[in-house]
């Protein structure tokens, strides 16, 4: 464990993935800002001092794009991450991760992270046309960083300078935020109804993202960038915990993410004293700040930067395939339908090109 400001710096570099999400969720649901910050930060500490590596963790995406185009409320957002916390702590024991990960192909898995690192290329994009000044300068001084590191030898602490930045222009365009105290936590029962709907509309389309991207891709990159294996029913039981014990008091269901991994790894983070960096800063401004304007001090264009260089770290990793024709297809049908579409037409070429080769084999034979 370490802490130094390259830690600090790297504990930075999901935060373009998961503010704008946490505040579009904010906008159109009544979910309690402070309180998703609040055990997003708790757990991102807890995490920390577990793996020792900077493990992120992320809204469920699925779950956060539903919500913010459907206006769901709040105790359907319970009862899904209730009911995906049952699911993968039960996936976390026993054997059932060495059966899906023996199953699916790793230019499966390689096509998740490539599909990811194009929807990241997305949503930059969209931060250029609200803030372009801000993007601009957020893409120079993380080039500028490029440059001195190479040439000086010195930590890279671009994600440091960029958020710097951006929170003097937000100060600059909106002002500081009113300061309070958080209010005392309110139990969300969901209703029986809440699980059914929650069930068919939220839940099921997210437990393939987990399982494919926040497990999966998770646990091959960890591989890839630190040596290190970490079983994908560690990262499942971990995800069942967190979401059992936080959704029923105002948080917001969660999960690790390869995205997450890569954008922390690219800025400077290597151990879990970055959680713990990640950790401390969400909890002070769930503690002292009125949700959610506290978000918004944040000129968005630099968070777009930041998203840029994450994904060319997560597509990088991503060509380390097997098959660039599986891994293509993924990445392309994960950008214009969903990544739910892309992992079963993924598998389902993946075997059927398996067959065809196996056949060809043969008949040579």
């Amino acid at each position: 464990m370490k802490f130094s400001l390259s830690e600090l710096a790297g504990s930075l570099g999901d935060f373009g993935t998961i503010i704008p999400l946490i505040i579009a969720v904010a906008l159109v649901s009544d979910v309690n800002t402070r309180y998703v910050l609040l055990f997003f930060g708790i757990w991102f500490i807890l995490t920390g001092l577990y793996y020792r590596l900077p493990i992120p963790l992320e809204p469920m995406k699925a779950i956060a794009v539903i919500v913010i185009a459907g206006g769901i409320g709040s105790g359907e957002i319970a009862a899904s991450g209730l009911i995906l916390g049952v699911i993968f702590l039960v996936l976390g024991y026993g054997r059932s991760f060495e059966i899906i990960d023996r199953w699916v192909p790793q230019s499966v898995v390689r096509g998740i992270q490539l599909g990811l690192a194009l929807l990241l290329f997305k949503a930059s994009a969209g931060f250029v046309i609200k803030d372009p000044f801000f993007f601009i300068l957020g893409i120079g001084i993380v080039i500028l960083f490029l440059i001195l590191v190479r040439y000086r030898h010195i930590p890279d602490l671009s994600s440091l300078c960029v958020i710097g930045v951006g929170f003097i222009g937000g100060l600059l365009m909106y002002g500081v935020p009113p300061v309070s105290f958080i209010p005392a936590p309110q139990l969300v029962i969901p209703l029986p109804t809440d699980f059914s709907s929650a069930f068919s509309t939220l839940v099921l389309p997210q437990v393939v993202l987990t399982i494919a991207n926040a497990i999966l891709a998770t646990s091959l990159l960890t591989k890839d960038l630190f040596s290190t294996d970490i079983p994908p029913k560690k990262f499942s039981t971990s995800i069942g915990l967190m979401n059992l014990a936080s959704v029923p008091f105002g948080g917001f269901p969660m999960c690790h993410g390869a995205g997450g991994l890569a954008g922390q790894y690219r800025y400077g983070a290597r151990t879990g004293g970055a959680n713990v960096y990640a950790g401390l800063i969400f909890i002070f401004l769930a503690l002292f700040f009125t949700s959610p304007q506290v978000l918004n001090i944040i000129a968005v264009g630099v968070l777009g930067a930041l998203l840029v260089f994450v994904g060319i770290e997560m597509a990088r990793h991503s060509l380390r395939t097997d098959s660039l024709f599986i891994t293509g297809i993924i990445g392309v049908l994960a950008l214009v339908s969903s990544m739910t579409i892309a992992f079963i037409v993924g598998i389902a070429c993946a075997y059927l090109l398996g067959w065809v080769d196996r056949s060809r084999e043969q008949k040579k034979g």
